[in-house]
């Protein structure tokens, strides 16, 4: 999700910073396929205005609160306990993964997106404002000014922005429901959220 995310952002012309657990030297290779600049997690953090996670949900807790305050953070994870393990309060629904990311970033702006399509589709289904056949894609916060940022971008890569509302909404497009990863325009995702 992070190569395709970068790559769409690049051909953009935002300025990307990619990361991941495994330092800069596991990615040498998207400097000169992608034109990325390549940093540790804390240098990425610290780089970008706009932050997209997109690890196992088990991971979260990895995640430096206090690199993070004051950032918008796209939550693009998904829980798979066949992956993640179980965690309690998921497996309950008490909670959404990304209102288990937000408790733990308190000092970020979570905004859930780009966890209901698959990487590929980004960089292929993206289609100019106005096209019949525009693809829509989800987002939930709980701040409207983080929200707004994140539907710009989402507008901007070429999918209509269908706003689910609140952050603890995000579970109506996690893994296993009628709006994850389909291709739909709005009114058919908002006919899948409705059913979810």
């Amino acid at each position: 999700m992070g190569r395709a995310l970068a790559t769409v952002a690049v051909k953009l012309g935002h300025d990307v910073m990619v990361s991941n657990s495994g330092g800069p030297d596991t990615l040498f290779s998207l400097v000169g396929t992608l034109g990325v600049k390549l940093g540790t997690v804390e240098e990425a953090a610290a780089f970008g205005n706009i932050v997209v996670v997109a690890i196992p949900s088990r991971a979260y807790r990895s995640l430096s609160a206090d690199l993070l305050a004051g950032k918008v953070v796209v939550d693009a994870n998904n829980y798979y306990p066949q992956r993640d393990g179980h965690i309690a309060e998921l497996d309950s629904q008490e909670t959404t993964t990304s209102q288990l990311l937000a408790d733990h970033l308190m000092q970020s702006k979570v905004v859930k997106a780009f966890n209901a399509i698959v990487a590929r589709d980004i960089e292929t289904d993206g289609r100019p404002s106005g096209s019949a056949d525009r693809r829509a894609h989800p987002i939930a916060g709980d701040d409207a000014a983080a929200k707004a940022v994140i539907a710009g971008l989402v507008e901007q890569i070429g999918f209509n922005v269908v706003d689910v509302g609140q952050l603890s909404e995000g579970w109506r497009f996690q893994a296993n429901t009628p709006a994850y990863c389909v291709r739909l325009d709005a009114a058919g995702l908002r006919k899948a959220l409705a059913a979810a």
